[in-house]
């Protein structure tokens, strides 16, 4: 769900409420486009978190933030501690019906004389920006991001320059009184379903909240806007009165809506949802809370997948290399195969050498290795009969060698793909920055990414590996990289202990924790579920995954992490889905 003039409306009341009055301890900027005031509020203290990131922009005050900041700090997060550290929030609004929060902030500057500085933030997309204005000159100071005339045309954001708000959108304002006619008009001129004329033309609605107000008055959110009469129009504009009327008394109700049977987050709102009363809904005191939640799991994974952007191009492009490499080599050991053919040839002629003359191109002879029918035998007119023969064998000698030494680098290459395909589905599921650090710190230790230092060789493995409970009572392990897969099979898996692994598809090491016991069938088809999901083949369907005890399982020497091979096993074929690993219960 987008964060919507709703969820601005109800979130600016409530960082007023908490936040008029308190002061500015200090100022960090962890992130490229994002910025954390810590305020001191008499006892209590909180992080206020602003970001202008282009995926998940977004404001509130944070329960759980634990980021690293910087040794040097941004331009800036220095000009923000110049101008607002120390000072005091006079007030945060909602600007208009648009989705920008403004935070007044009371400081003191060189002269020691009192200056009120604007912080607004501006929700919008790719587009977001957080920017720092001077009140009385109503002047830029800086922003998070700086827009020159390069970028935008229409509206620069540079120091210096005057603030101007973004235009003005062409949409009815719902906090003042709906004009009815204009409101039919407008609905009546556009030709789209129903819940997209509605937020087409009500400022600061989102097609959920659209899709709401359709769900609550039982009418068809498909439905052509042309064909609406004006008596739904009339229900419509009463809803939006309703809905707008609590949101002026500041009654709030954050919530979230959580789809269980797939594991996932749908949906986050300051209002109640009904359309999703199939749902799960989440309730939660603040609506900072419910941002929080909401957005904490997918920041994690946008900004991961930011910084392994470089490291995934990187190994896709070695990768395609070695896949490359192994299709010519296959080739040709194709045509090594012809080995025996020259040998034929050879000993054909040397057996018929008395038949053969030099200065002849082409000789026909008995094939005595097959049942004596002809055989043409190409010649060089230069070469004598011996020397022809000799030739051949010499083809022979080189294709047979060949053949071992292609055989040999194809295994080594296949080898080296494996561990790419695996390397890369590590960072696909990579989901904290601690994981990635440690596959990044194996991939310089390999030599397939440079860096201007090399990683310290005792490097522990991070053990933060997932934890499953079966529905037998026993603990799954799943590996998320390489080197977390050799903890797991090497280190923590018992002899007796199930080892599970998707057949000839890069994917995790599982083990399901049994020390020998008997183990249900619902346990094994749980593990194998697991290991299909965090696989290559995680969205196919009736994936083989293999599976044997521990002791099954060898690294042979000189392997690369992760890499091992294993027999007497035996195959389930499972179908992997959200709602799948769904049902398997996280280890407390």
């Amino acid at each position: 769900m987008a964060f919507d003039a709703i969820v601005v409306n109800s979130l600016a009341r409530e960082l007023n409420e908490m936040l008029e009055g308190t002061k500015i301890d200090k100022v960090y900027q962890p992130e490229k486009d994002e910025v954390c005031l810590k305020i001191r509020a008499g006892k209590d203290n909180y992080k206020l978190v602003l970001s202008a990131s282009p995926s998940h922009p977004r404001v509130y005050i944070a329960d759980n933030y634990e980021k690293q900041n910087p040794k040097k700090a941004p331009v800036f997060c220095m000009t923000l501690r110049k101008h607002i550290q120390s000072g005091v929030i006079a007030g945060v609004v909602q600007v208009g019906f648009e989705r920008i929060i403004r935070i007044a902030i009371d400081s003191y500057d060189e002269l020691r004389e009192k200056t009120r500085k604007y912080l607004y933030v501006e929700i919008m997309g790719k587009h977001s920006n957080i920017i720092l204005v001077h009140d009385t000159e109503n002047r830029i100071l800086d922003s998070i991001k700086r827009v020159p005339p390069s970028v935008s045309r229409l509206r620069q954001i540079l120091p210096g320059m005057a603030y101007e708000l973004p235009p003005v959108q062409d949409k009815i304002n719902p906090m003042a009184n709906i004009d009815r006619q204009e409101l039919i008009d407008r609905i009546r001129s556009c030709d789209m379903q129903i819940f997209k004329a509605i937020y087409s033309n009500i400022l600061g609605l989102s097609p959920t909240v659209a899709r709401e107000i359709c769900y609550r008055l039982d009418i068809d959110k498909s439905m052509s806007s042309l064909e609406i009469g004006d008596g739904e129009i009339d229900r419509i504009i009463k809803e939006i009165n309703l809905m707008f009327g609590k949101l002026e008394l500041g009654q709030a109700y954050p919530n979230m809506i959580i789809d269980e049977k797939r594991d996932k987050i749908v949906e986050f709102s300051s209002i109640k949802l009904n359309q999703y009363e199939d749902l799960t809904e989440i309730n939660f005191d603040r609506v900072s809370q419910a941002i929080e939640s909401y957005y904490i799991s997918k920041d994690i994974k946008d900004r991961i997948n930011q910084r392994a952007s470089a490291m995934k191009k990187s190994l896709q492009i070695k990768l395609d290399r070695v896949n490359n490499k192994i299709k010519k080599q296959n080739q040709e050991l194709l045509e090594s195969e012809k080995a025996d053919d020259y040998r034929v040839k050879g000993e054909i002629l040397t057996s018929y050498i008395y038949m053969v003359q030099k200065g002849m191109e082409e000789v026909e002879l008995d094939n005595f290795y097959d049942n004596n029918s002809k055989i043409r035998v190409s010649l060089n007119k230069n070469l004598t009969p011996s020397e022809n023969a000799q030739k051949y064998f010499k083809k022979y000698n080189k294709l047979k060698n060949a053949s071992e030494e292609i055989s040999k680098q194809i295994k080594i290459n296949l080898e080296e793909s494996e561990y790419l395909e695996n390397s890369l589905l590590a960072i696909e599921n990579c989901d904290n920055d601690k994981d990635l650090k440690e596959i990044r710190e194996e991939l310089i230790r390999e030599g397939y990414i440079k860096s201007y230092r090399m990683p310290k060789k005792d490097i522990k493995p991070n053990t933060q590996y997932l934890k499953y409970m079966s529905s037998g009572g026993n603990l799954i392990m799943v590996g998320k990289n390489n080197k977390q897969n050799d903890y797991l099979t090497l280190r923590l898996a018992d002899n007796e202990d199930l080892w599970f692994h998707t057949k000839n598809i890069p994917g995790s090491h599982v083990v399901l924790k049994c020390a020998g016991k008997k183990v249900l069938d619902e346990e094994i088809l749980e593990a194998a579920t697991l290991a299909a999901y965090y696989s290559k083949a995680k969205m196919s369907a009736n994936v083989p995954v293999d599976y044997t005890i521990k002791k099954h399982v060898k690294k042979p020497s000189g392997a690369k992490p992760g890499m091992v091979i294993y027999e007497t096993n035996k195959t389930a074929y499972v179908t992997p889905s959200d709602e799948a690993k769904a049902k398997i219960r996280g280890y407390e």
